[in-house]
Order: C-alpha cells, then structure tokens, then sequence
C-alpha cells in the first residue's frame, strides 16, 4: 500500500511539472515582441501585409504617374496662338528677287503671349517684326521677306515645297512688360512651340485664291505700318486759353515795329 501511494505522488507532481513548463512556454509570454506576434496566426498575416503593402502602394504611386506622364505627353500641345494661313507661307515666284509673304497671328489664350520667329535660312529671309507681345484677343499681320534664288537647271519650283522651314515660338508673359528675344532664352521650359511653317511660291501671273489672300493681308499689314507712322491725334476739347499768349506777343511785336517806322520817318 505505501508503494502505491508514492507512485500516485510521483505520478502528480510530474503532471504538475507538465503543466507549469507549459505555462512557461513562449507563445504563452506576452512581454516579448515576437512571442506576441507568434501567438496568433492573423497577427503573423498582419505584420507580413504591413512589411509588404508599403512598397507596393509606392511602386503603383510611381507607376501611375509615369503612366499620366506619357498619356500628356502624347496629347497634343494647347496653342496659344491661332495662324492665317495655319501651316504654309506663300511667297510669289519672281527668280532674283525679294518677295513677301504675309500671316495672322491671333492670341487665341486669356494672358498676353509672346512670339518669336526662327528660320532656317536667316541670310535669304527675315521677318518683321520678328518677335512681340500680343494681348488676349489681339491679332496682328507678320510680313516676311525672302529673296528668291536662280534655280539650277531652270527648274519650275512654283507649287512645290521649299527647304526653308519657319519656326514660331509662343511664351506666357506678364502684361506690363516689354519684349526682348532674350525672354525666350531665360525661361526655356515654358517656350512652347506653335507651328512649323514651310514655303510655298505660287504663280504671280495665275490668280489663285491663296494669291487673292495673301494680297490681301499684305495690304492689310502695309496700312497698319502707315497708321503706326502717324502721329497722334490731339484728343479732348481745346484748352481755354490755348494760343492767347501766342497772339498777344504777335500784337505786340506788331505794334512795335509800327512805332519803330515811325520814329525813322519823323526822323529823316
């Protein structure tokens, strides 16, 4: 009977060594970082989607706005500028000699614009002007010159492309500043360019509706450049008074020389 009774004491106080070293295990403590974070499966998924997410939510944040970045700079570029003739110059064919061509430049934006010319060919060709400002809803006539050179072989060129090329050039600029072809240098970024201009000579004598334009706003243009010439008018009703001292010295002056001829007669 003692036998029996020291095997069930062994036997219970092993069980209760069991129990305690279990107790003791780590997923059991919770003063531990990773004991905590091994304790329960959807805590291991939370901080593995933690350590995950962050780059990945970065890499499609870039992505995307490389993705904008190329979708923009496929589309096209908003004009500040609408042209009349939109893509050409018509110049007259007349071998050895200089010719005009003129275009319509209108600030189609809501803030004043800034323009520039620049051509391939800057020794047989020059544009006036060849910058300015243009204010919203203004328009203006630029009238280029160009010299036309003898053709090789007499070849007929009327109709056909030339190899001069024309680049305009647009800038967003303040309204009360002046023009200088130095703005275009010193903010580059913002130039933007409106349209590449290619030459095309047209007949003198065949009337053609280009022809018929072209004329047209070459006279346009040489009418604006005569009013700018003039000077201006005198605006407002006269000021009172104005011319009085004039007449008086006049009156005076008159008088004057009546008395100095009088003295000389009397004298004599």
């Amino acid at each position: 009977m003692d036998l029996n009774e020291d095997e069930k004491k062994k036997k219970k106080k092993k069980e209760k060594e069991k129990v305690w070293n279990f107790c003791n295990m780590p997923f059991w403590q919770s003063n531990s970082t990773g004991s905590s974070l091994s304790s329960s499966p959807s805590s291991n998924r939370a901080y593995r989607q933690s350590q995950v997410v962050g780059p990945i939510t970065t890499n499609v944040g870039s992505y995307s706005n490389k993705i904008s970045s190329m979708v923009m700079s496929l589309l096209p570029a908003r004009r500040r500028l609408c042209l009349d003739p939109p893509n050409k110059l018509y110049f007259p064919y007349e071998r050895g000699k200089q010719v005009k061509s003129a275009i319509s430049i209108k600030n189609t934006s809501k803030s004043c614009v800034a323009f520039k010319f620049q051509t391939n060919a800057p020794k047989s060709c020059y544009m006036c002007p060849p910058g300015g400002i243009i204010a919203p809803g203004e328009s203006l006539i630029a009238t280029v010159f160009k010299f036309v050179e003898q053709p090789e072989n007499n070849e007929k060129q009327i109709g056909q492309r030339s190899g001069v090329k024309f680049k305009l050039m647009s800038l967003k600029v303040k309204g009360d500043m002046n023009y200088i072809p130095e703005l275009f240098d010193e903010q580059r970024d913002q130039v933007a360019v409106e349209k590449i201009l290619r030459v095309v000579f047209l007949d003198p004598k065949h009337p053609c509706p280009a022809l018929h334009k072209l004329n047209q706003q070459l006279a346009e243009a040489e009418a604006a450049i005569e009013a700018r010439k003039k000077p201006p008018e005198h605006e407002g009703p006269p000021i009172a008074g104005e011319g009085l001292v004039i007449d008086e010295w006049k009156k005076r002056r008159e008088r004057y020389l009546a008395q100095k001829q009088v003295k000389r007669v009397d004298s004599a």
